[in-house]
């Protein structure tokens, strides 16, 4: 047999990009990962992001409702089903949003909610949803993410999901989670108390870090760490931050699995019954899509933004409704890492025990929303002087046209995730032929 005249074809990218991408992991944390991104064809959409922004990078229909300056927000960059989930910080008050900044950047409004479209069919296959059930629920995320930026142009403060303003079925998920979650049960998951003090438990997915690098984690947090943090904890006295442990966390994450990752147990406050911080320090080799930005926009970029952890501070803060008084930054050698609390109150919705297409239905109304809520956000911290002016360039992209803008999403989630499905099994055939 002749050798193809082109060695360009859709399973050769695939293939390719997932080595590439993953060329920095070590032979365990690559077989890990590879296997989680087997399992199914939405853990390979969660664990290759890289390969949605290569494919929409470029793509022509971001023009029609959309594709201007002023459509530009901060991105979550990452969004999906699962990248919502309740949350809780300082004040042990629980909220449902998203959470995770690690690919955010700043694009077009329509990436994260194409993205998230996708990860909805996906998820809804994967759970057994009719097709009609999913299309409807297509037509009310879209929907309600444009009603939302409506609403804010006729005057309406963007609101947020607690316990109190919860619909559907995240009510009762986020009782229980306040209910079931606290500060106390996650120290008595991470934590163990001995003689000697509280220190973070070696067991399952923590384990000892080398003298030298313990030594170097404690020494960053106290003199790069803390210089970054601003409001209330800046001046907070070294007692606050005095640290008790290191360890290394493992095994954590799809797409960022094998980064490096640690918790450091801190004293905290006294306002708690059980005083002590956990903080968790990841690194941030930066967001997806930066690769595919042109040289002028990568150094626009350094120029913003001196590194990866200045960035996701400032995504942050600028994005989310509640942001960490925690959230900071520090280095270890080469590499950056962002520092935030860890949450006790961190838990996903589980999507697969929806029992009805009501109930599905106004679920996807609330992530909706949420997205609308956090470009909002994003867009006033890029345009503090108007920050009406993101909600109403799209305004203008869309208004008359929502019939054709779901149309359009849905047209492309529904083929995309077909192609994500066809990848998946390029990849799980590729692994199978490699044992």
């Amino acid at each position: 047999m002749s050798l193809p005249l082109t060695r360009h074809h859709r399973p050769r990218q695939v293939m390719e990009a997932i080595h590439t991408a993953n060329a920095h992991l070590d032979a365990d944390d690559q077989r890990t990962k590879y296997a989680k991104i087997s399992a199914s064809p939405y853990a390979f959409f969660r664990g290759t992001n890289h390969l949605y922004w290569a494919d929409v990078w470029h793509d022509w229909r971001f023009s029609l409702f959309g594709g201007q300056v002023d459509t530009q927000t901060w991105l979550q960059g990452d969004a999906h089903a699962y990248n919502f989930g309740a949350y809780g910080h300082h004040d042990d008050r629980v909220r449902y949003g998203m959470d995770d900044f690690d690919d955010a950047l700043i694009g077009d409004y329509q990436y994260d909610l194409w993205r998230l479209s996708i990860s909805l069919v996906l998820d809804a296959e994967e759970n057994g949803v009719s097709r009609k059930t999913l299309r409807r629920g297509l037509k009310h995320l879209v929907l309600s993410y444009h009603k939302t930026l409506a609403r804010y142009r006729a005057g309406e403060s963007p609101g947020h999901v607690s316990v109190d303003t919860a619909k559907g079925p995240l009510k009762p998920f986020m009782q229980k989670v306040e209910r079931k979650k606290s500060r106390a049960k996650m120290l008595d998951k991470w934590t163990v108390q001995e003689e000697t003090g509280r220190r973070l438990q070696r067991e399952g997915k923590l384990i000892n870090l080398p003298a030298h690098l313990d030594s170097q984690l404690r020494k960053a947090i106290n003199e790069e760490y803390r210089s970054t943090l601003k409001g209330e904890l800046s001046d907070a006295g070294d007692a606050h931050f005095s640290v008790k442990d290191t360890a290394r966390r493992i095994d954590a994450g799809t797409g960022s699995l094998g980064l490096e990752r640690f918790y450091v147990l801190i004293e905290g406050g006294k306002d708690h019954e059980h005083d002590d911080v956990i903080l968790d320090v990841k690194e941030q080799p930066g967001p997806a899509g930066l690769v595919l930005m042109s040289s002028a926009g990568k150094r626009a970029w350094k120029a913003t933004f001196p590194h990866e952890g200045a960035r996701h501070a400032a995504a942050f803060r600028a994005i989310a409704e509640h942001p960490d008084i925690y959230l900071g930054w520090l280095h270890l050698g080469d590499k950056v890492f962002s520092v935030r609390e860890r949450s006790p109150y961190k838990e996903d919705f589980p999507t697969h025990k929806l029992d009805s297409g009501k109930a599905y239905r106004q679920l996807v109304k609330q992530w909706g929303a949420i997205l609308a809520r956090e470009h909002l956000r994003g867009a006033a911290a890029l345009a503090p002087d108007d920050p009406g002016r993101f909600a109403r360039a799209v305004g203008r992209q869309v208004d008359g046209q929502l019939d054709s803008v779901v149309e359009m999403v849905s047209t492309l989630s529904l083929s995309y995730a077909r192609c994500v499905a066809q990848d998946h099994q390029t990849f799980v055939e590729a692994q199978a032929a490699a044992t």
